[in-house]
C-alpha cells in the first residue's frame, strides 16, 4: 500500500493544471490493470497535508462493533511524528467505526469518507476523565470531574475535522436516559471539543446524537465551523449545536441545525470563575445559519458569560419552530459583559418569542457567587427582521437598578399566530430606541418614526476571520 496527499502531488497539479490530472488518471487506469486499486478526492481545508494514513492501517475495523478507539489513537500518535514536516491526514474510509475518546495532534486533518460513520462508544470506560474548564470550576452536569469527549484535542495548532458530509453518531440515547434519571457521576461527553488551540477547522460533517453539546470550541483562536449539519432530537437534553466558549475570532456559516437545547451558544465561563479566568468571547460572526430548536434559541448569547461577549454579528438567519430568535441570558452573580451585538436579516417562522432577553436566570455553579457582580448588557442592535406565527413580539427584563442599555430595534414586521399574546412587547428594565417595527414596541424602546432604520447600523468593516479561506487540497491513495 502507498499513500499520497495533497502536499506531494498538488504542486504539479498547481503547475500543470489539467494535464497534470489527465496524466495522473493515466497512470492509475495503467496500474489498476495490474490490480491496483485508487482513492482520490478533493477537499477543501486551511491546509493541506504531505503525509496521510487510513485508520484501516492501524487495524481499524468499521464493522459496527469492533471497538476502534486504539486504532484512532495508534493513527494519530503515528501521524503526530510529521507535525513539522508538511502535517498529515488520517482518512476515515466507508463503514462503522465505534470508538471512544481519542486526541488529536497539531498540522493534522481527521476526515471522514462519506460513506463514514463514527459511531461514539456508549461504555462510559472508553471516555477517560478530564479536570473542569478552568472557567466553569465545575462539570455543567455535575461537580467535579468530566468525561473527555468523542474528539478531543488540546493545545494544538492548524488541526481540521472534515470529511465529504461523513457522520458522527454519538449514540446519545443511552446517555440521555443515564442522565434524566440521574445515573451519571460526571458531566457527559461531546461530541467534538479544542481546547487552548489556535487555526481551528470544523467543516463538511453530519453531527448526530451527541450525548451533550455537539462543538465546543474553548479558550481557541481563528476558528471555522462551517458546513455542518447538526441533528438531534428536540426534546434530548442539552444538545446544544455550536457553543464557542471564550473563543477570538471565529466564524460558523452555512449550519444546518435541529436541537433540544440551543442551536449556537456563545459562552464564556460560569460566575466566579469566569470572572477570575477572564477570556471573553469576542470577534464572531455568524452567518447563513438554519435552526429548528422549539425549547431553545436559535442564537443564545450566555448563560454562562462572565468572562464576557463583545463584537458578535449574526446575519442571514432562518428559524423555524423555535423559542426565541437571539436570547441574552445571564444573571446577578455573573458579573462579565454582553456588548456591541449586531444582527440583520433574520427570517423567522413559528415562533414563542422574536426577542428575549432575561436578567435572572439564575443556574449558579456554586453558593460562592459574588452577589454584586452584576452584568452589564449593551449596544445590541437587531435590524431587518421578518418573523410569522409568533406567539409574542418580546419579552425584555433586565436587571432592577442596572438595566439593559443601547437597544436598537428596527425595520421588524412580526406576523402573530392565532393564539397570540394580548400584550406583545412585556419590557422592564431596558432602554433603547426602536424604528419601524410592527407591532408597536413598549415605551422603554420608544419608536423614533420612520427613516431612522439607520440606527442600528450592522459594521461595515471586517473582521480577520472573515479572511480565513481554504484552500483546495488532493488526497491520493494507492493500494494492493
Amino acid at each position: 500500500m502507498e499513500l499520497w496527499t495533497s502536499a506531494r502531488r498538488s504542486k504539479v497539479i498547481d503547475v500543470r493544471g489539467v494535464l497534470g490530472v489527465l496524466v495522473l488518471f493515466y497512470t492509475i487506469g495503467v496500474e489498476s490493470r495490474k490490480s491496483v486499486k485508487w482513492d482520490y478526492f478533493e477537499y477543501g481545508a486551511s491546509s493541506c497535508r504531505a503525509h496521510s494514513a487510513s485508520v484501516s492501517d492501524f487495524g481499524g475495523v468499521g464493522d459496527g462493533t469492533t471497538v476502534n478507539t486504539k486504532a484512532f489513537q495508534a493513527a494519530i500518535d503515528h501521524l503526530s511524528q510529521f507535525s513539522s514536516e508538511g502535517g498529515s491526514l488520517l482518512y476515515v474510509p466507508p463503514g462503522r467505526w465505534l470508538t471512544g475518546s481519542f486526541n488529536l495532534t497539531s498540522y493534522f486533518t481527521l476526515y471522514l469518507d462519506k460513506d463514514a460513520v463514527l459511531l461514539g462508544s456508549e461504555n462510559e470506560s472508553e471516555y477517560p476523565l478530564i479536570e473542569p474548564l478552568p472557567s466553569y470550576g465545575r462539570g455543567r452536569d455535575a461537580d467535579g470531574a468530566r468525561y473527555s469527549s468523542l474528539i478531543f484535542g488540546k493545545n494544538l495548532t492548524d488541526v481540521v475535522i472534515t470529511g465529504a458530509n461523513g457522520t458522527i453518531d454519538g449514540q446519545g440515547e443511552l446517555w440521555w436516559t443515564k442522565f434524566r434519571a440521574g445515573k451519571l457521576d460526571y458531566t457527559r461527553p461531546y461530541l467534538i471539543e479544542i481546547m487552548f488551540s489556535t487555526d481551528v477547522q470544523i467543516s463538511n460533517l453530519t453531527l448526530i446524537n451527541s450525548p451533550s453539546w455537539n462543538v465546543h470550541p474553548v479558550y481557541c483562536s481563528n476558528v471555522v465551523v462551517q458546513g455542518l449539519t447538526i441533528l438531534a432530537p428536540v426534546k434530548s437534553p442539552n444538545t446544544d449545536g455550536i457553543n464557542p466558549d471564550s473563543c477570538t475570532n471565529t466564524r460558523i456559516q452555512d449550519c444546518y441545525i435541529v436541537s433540544g437545547d440551543d442551536c449556537v451558544a456563545v459562552k464564556s465561563g460560569w460566575d466566579e470563575y469566569g470572572i477570575s479566568f477572564g477570556m471573553p468571547t469576542k470577534q464572531l460572526v455568524i452567518r447563513r445559519l438554519t435552526c429548528i430548536s422549539p425549547t431553545s434559541a436559535v442564537i443564545a448569547l450566555g448563560s454562562e458569560m462572565s468572562g464576557g461577549i463583545e463584537d458578535v454579528r449574526a446575519e442571514d438567519i432562518t428559524a423555524i419552530d423555535s423559542e426565541s430568535g437571539v436570547r441574552i441570558k445571564t444573571a446577578v452573580g455573573r458579573g462579565g459583559y454582553v456588548k456591541d451585538v449586531y444582527v440583520r436579516g433574520m427570517t423567522l417562522k413559528t415562533m414563542k418569542w422574536v426577542f428575549w432577553m432575561t436578567g435572572n436566570y439564575g443556574s449558579h455553579p456554586d453558593n460562592n457567587y459574588d452577589p454584586n457582580a452584576i452584568p452589564v448588557i449593551q449596544n445590541i442592535n437587531y435590524r431587518d427582521v421578518v418573523a410569522e406565527n409568533v406567539t409574542m413580539a418580546a419579552k425584555l427584563e433586565g436587571i432592577a437598578g442596572d438595566p439593559f442599555t443601547g437597544i436598537c430595534i428596527s425595520n421588524v414586521t412580526i406576523g402573530l399566530a392565532q393564539n397570540s399574546k394580548k400584550l406583545q412587547w412585556n419590557c422592564t428594565d431596558v432602554a433603547g430606541i426602536t424604528s419601524e417595527v410592527n407591532p408597536k414596541p413598549c415605551d422603554l424602546l420608544p419608536d423614533q418614526g420612520q427613516g431612522k432604520i439607520e440606527e442600528c447600523n450592522f459594521p461595515e468593516d471586517s473582521l480577520p476571520v472573515e479572511n480565513m479561506g481554504a484552500q483546495k487540497c488532493y488526497f491520493f491513495r494507492r493500494h494492493w
